[in-house]
Parts: C-alpha cells; structure tokens; sequence
C-alpha cells in the first residue's frame, strides 16, 4: 500500500483503568506516526489526554491501525473523549488481518508467533492499571516509566506486524 509523502500511517494502543469504557479512562494513548520523510511516537498521559490534543495527533493521518481497536481502542476513546476516530481516517484493525492468516490470540501471543521480540516481558494489561494506579497514588515515577515504554513498544510492534503481514 502505497502513501503520499505528506500522509501518515498511524498505530494506536490505550492503556485504560479496566476494561469497559463506561467504569474506566483512558490513562494512556500511544501514537507511532511514520510517512516517507519521517517517524515518531506521540503520548498522551492522563491530564494531557483531550480530544483537541487527540485530534492534533492524527492531523494528516491517512490510515490508522490497531490491533482489536475496533472492539476495544476505538469505542474506549469515543465514549472518554466523545473522538470517532473511523471517521477521521481509515481504520484497519490488525486483529482481523491475523486471523485471515490463521494468527489466532492477543497481540503478545501473535508477536511470538511472528517472531516479534519485546524488550519488556511479563507486562500485560493487568499490570498497565496497577503500574498506573502506583504512579497516580504514590507518585512512582518508575511505574510511569515502565508504563509508557510498555505502550511504546505495542505501537511500535504494531508497525512491525502490518509488515510481516505485507499490508
């Protein structure tokens, strides 16, 4: 798939208080941008998430990809930010790509079966809320840290499997 010089191909990952949208927030949203010119990782944290610096982020985003963001992603930062994000750009949810091709399982799961390594391991999104919830109680600048790194590597990941899967 080809691309104009000025447009982007965006990878999106939340990291959220829990699972529904409706009990939970956002803490967290990762966007890794790259065009033929450039690439860069954008991260909204907690007070810094609203829809104005949301919509900043993808200006000149001509497709968008997530893995599981339309059941999830997607839905989780239209009802926390009132942001629908399919009718900005083309959303292409990468779970549905993998199971066309048999790859089965969370992102982690198919990332193993891909041959994608991580630099952080035994971090999931149980451990995302609790690395925010010690960063935000006890001001664990550390569990920040971890958390933002563990966001970062899911949209750059993210870039890696639309590859591997010649999209």
């Amino acid at each position: 798939m080809s691309k104009n010089n000025n447009d982007f191909f965006a990878y999106l990952d939340i990291e959220t208080t829990g699972l529904s949208p409706l009990h939970g927030y956002v803490t967290v949203i990762g966007i890794h941008l790259e065009n033929n010119e450039e690439e860069r990782t954008v991260q909204l944290v907690g007070s810094e998430i609203s829809p104005e610096k949301l919509l900043d982020a993808v200006d000149g985003v001509s497709i968008l990809y997530t893995y599981n963001g339309t059941r999830f992603d997607l839905p989780f930062i239209r009802e926390n930010l009132g942001v629908d994000l399919s009718k900005i750009c083309l959303h292409k949810d990468l779970m549905f790509e993998c199971w066309n091709k048999n790859l089965y399982g969370g992102l982690k799961a198919v990332e193993i079966k891909l041959g994608i390594m991580r630099g952080m391991t035994g971090i999931d999104g149980r451990m995302a809320v609790e690395l925010w919830i010690r960063y935000k109680q006890y001001g664990d600048r550390k569990a920040l840290e971890t958390l933002l790194e563990y966001n970062r590597e899911d949209v750059e990941n993210l870039k890696i499997i639309r590859q591997k899967l010649e999209l």
